[in-house]
């Protein structure tokens, strides 16, 4: 019965009187809701007017949605995994969620990252899935990751902050602290997908030891404006030609240039970034001038970073 008083509330305050005339119900019993979302994780305020969202929620009706996606968007306390919360909505046989549908939770009890990682959510976290209905080619697969990261990039660029993306989908501080990271997971039927789950974890106002948080550079930013702005982003760049997308991302990128180690399932290749295949793939030398190519894996840039080497 929460998740009844969920989509009620905004970020201005309603008397528990009027909500419950809406969902038919007493004043005693919105409180009891009330108290339960916030035991879910979902920042309810509560004043003398009333309960809302704390300011800045990722809520529907508080996310500024600009395009086609996130017109569908479900937002919840706590949940399992967005990435399965999104595959079951799109399985819903009687309200199936629609290309450019979105999932944003406070928790995930067992959110995941790359190679099966936990993906560590707090408050101050933007969470979200995307839904990409296909069919998807393999080559345009490939790319999403970069493209989701050009989005990215540009996103927290529209606010002021600065950024580097590192391959194959972290984005990083000038530091070298992560911001935020991206999981695709997608349903492969032969040489194509019958749909894509994007995930994006983004640390807005506050991360994890060690990473950054992107309020450190834009005081008062909200992830409702952040998320709004990505998924603008997010619908131009996963259209855009693979060409552009590359381009995007080589000049964003804090990996070409630089000596990396990357940990592959065949071993630890270790050399210089130089370049970028077509398929997004990316091309060491090595330091017997071998040119190797690494089709994914995970990436430690060797040294400070602090601009882009020649």
């Amino acid at each position: 019965m929460p998740e009844r008083l969920l989509p009620l509330l905004t970020d201005l305050p309603q008397s528990g009187e009027a909500l419950g005339e809406r969902l038919g119900v007493g004043r005693v019993t919105v409180n009891t809701l009330a108290r339960r979302l916030g035991e879910e994780g979902v920042p309810i305020v509560t004043t003398r007017g009333g309960y809302a969202l704390a300011p800045g929620t990722p809520a529907p009706g508080l996310v500024p949605i600009t395009g086609a996606f996130g017109r569908s968007l479900r937002y919840r306390g706590t949940l399992g995994s967005t990435q399965d919360e999104a595959r079951t909505w799109a399985d819903d046989p009687e309200d199936p969620a629609p290309h450019g549908a979105v999932v944003v939770a406070e928790r995930q009890a067992a959110g995941r990252g790359r190679r099966g990682r936990v993906w560590d959510t707090t408050h101050g976290t933007l969470a979200f899935s995307l839904l990409l209905v296909g069919p998807l080619a393999l080559p345009e697969l490939s790319l999403m990751p970069l493209a989701a990261g050009v989005a990215l990039h540009a996103a927290c660029a529209s606010f002021g902050t600065p950024s580097g993306l590192k391959w194959p989908n972290d984005l990083l501080a000038p530091d070298g602290r992560k911001l935020a990271g991206i999981l695709l997971e997608a349903d492969l039927r032969g040489e194509e997908a019958r749909r894509a789950v994007l995930g994006i974890g983004v640390n807005v106002s506050a991360a994890p030891m060690d990473a950054a948080h992107l309020t450190e550079w834009v005081p008062g930013l909200t992830r409702a404006a952040l998320l709004g702005r990505l998924l603008a982003e997010l619908e131009r760049w996963l259209s855009a030609p693979a060409t552009e997308v590359l381009d995007a991302w080589k000049a964003a990128s804090v990996t070409l240039g630089r000596e990396v180690k990357v940990s592959t399932p065949r071993g630890e290749l270790r050399g210089v970034a130089m370049d970028l295949d077509g398929q997004g793939s990316l091309l060491i030398r090595t330091p017997a001038g071998e040119r190797v190519t690494a089709y994914g894996g995970d990436v430690e840039v060797v040294g400070k970073l602090g601009g882009r080497k020649s």
